[in-house]
């Protein structure tokens, strides 16, 4: 890719994350989906935050496209994110935690009496799996005048939410940064996000895919429920028709990836998984970084599957550092 001032540019909710660790029991008793994400009120929310008082709570600016953002960063690449936060506390407090960790925020605030900045608490239980209670805020107001088109094109590469689709706003923002991507020449990359999504939008996501994609990111089970099939082995075949290049993770398995009509297995990293919070937003970081870094595909894949392994093994969705350092061993 020709040289830009930035690697990607993201799009996405803003969100400020409360990690915490629970019992099963706890997902229970608020009869939450376990492994899912529910989208709560400011009340609703409140009553969960409220069983937590007696757990050690940590807090992180998150969002799944800005945990993407830092892994690139952190691999040693470029980014500049696109995502609404209020003139609060917490909007302050994410800002200036996604500027620290190497990534640019040209974002405008939205006045304190708006809409406060989204939250979302996730609690990870022993089996590492992750339970979001989510509360989007603002987050919900980001419109398709706030996707710089002057930034956007000093990007080698978009990179763009399925989570956005869930609000008119957003998802207008979404189609203008996909139809400025390709009016400019830029990549466009584009992650399911989650399962529940291609329930309600999955006619969206084709029209999408067939019109504006370059790059698609999902996980196995979003890749069956797209298609509709029962097997990963149909779906990257399915996949190969609609998308020139297209990542599919399959947990321990590793990643498929689907190149120009060929098919490959990338196996993953053995691994103790004690949380799984933000493994599919670091893959789709390490390979990006690859792809708009002269990697191969299946190599920039190697690198998101060994990034994710790393982001399981810890409570929450980000390393606490650089990995740049371990890129070229571990490419070969």
């Amino acid at each position: 890719m020709a040289e830009k001032k930035y690697d990607v540019f993201g799009v996405g909710n803003a969100i400020v994350d409360t990690l915490a660790q629970v019992e099963d029991q706890f997902i229970t008793d608020l009869e939450l989906g376990k492994g899912g994400m529910s989208l709560m009120d400011t009340e609703n929310q409140a009553k969960v935050l409220s069983g937590l008082e007696d757990h050690n709570l940590r807090m992180a600016s998150g969002g799944s496209a800005a945990n993407t953002m830092v892994a690139i960063a952190q691999s040693g690449g470029t980014g500049v994110y696109f995502g609404k936060v209020a003139k609060d506390t917490n909007g302050e407090f994410y800002k200036s935690d996604i500027e620290e960790s190497g990534i640019a925020f040209p974002v405008e605030m939205a006045p304190a009496t708006s809409l406060p900045t989204g939250t979302c608490v996730v609690l990870t239980t022993p089996d590492a799996e992750r339970t979001m209670c989510t509360h989007l805020g603002v987050s919900t107001t980001l419109t398709k005048s706030e996707i710089d088109a002057d930034i956007l094109a000093q990007s080698k590469c978009s990179y763009i939410e399925g989570y956005l689709w869930d609000a008119e706003e957003p998802r207008a923002a979404c189609v203008e940064a996909f139809e400025q991507s390709k009016k400019l020449g830029v990549k466009a990359a584009f992650t399911f996000s989650d399962a529940f999504l291609i329930s309600r939008f999955a006619d969206d996501f084709r029209n999408v895919v067939s019109e504006y994609c370059d790059i698609v990111f999902c996980n196995a089970d979003e890749a069956k429920q797209f298609f509709e099939a029962d097997t990963v082995e149909a779906c990257t075949t399915k996949m190969a028709e609609i998308c020139d290049l297209a990542f599919i993770t399959d947990g321990s398995n590793g990643c498929h990836v689907v190149e120009k009509g060929n098919i490959t297995l990338v196996e993953g990293f053995p691994v103790k998984a004690i949380d799984t919070v933000g493994a599919g937003d670091a893959f789709a970081g390490g390979a990006l970084y690859g792809i708009t870094n002269g990697l191969s595909a299946a190599q920039s894949a190697k690198w998101g599957n060994y990034f994710a392994s790393r982001v399981v093994e810890i409570i929450g969705p980000r390393v606490d550092s650089s990995m740049k350092e371990h890129v070229a061993s571990i490419i070969g």
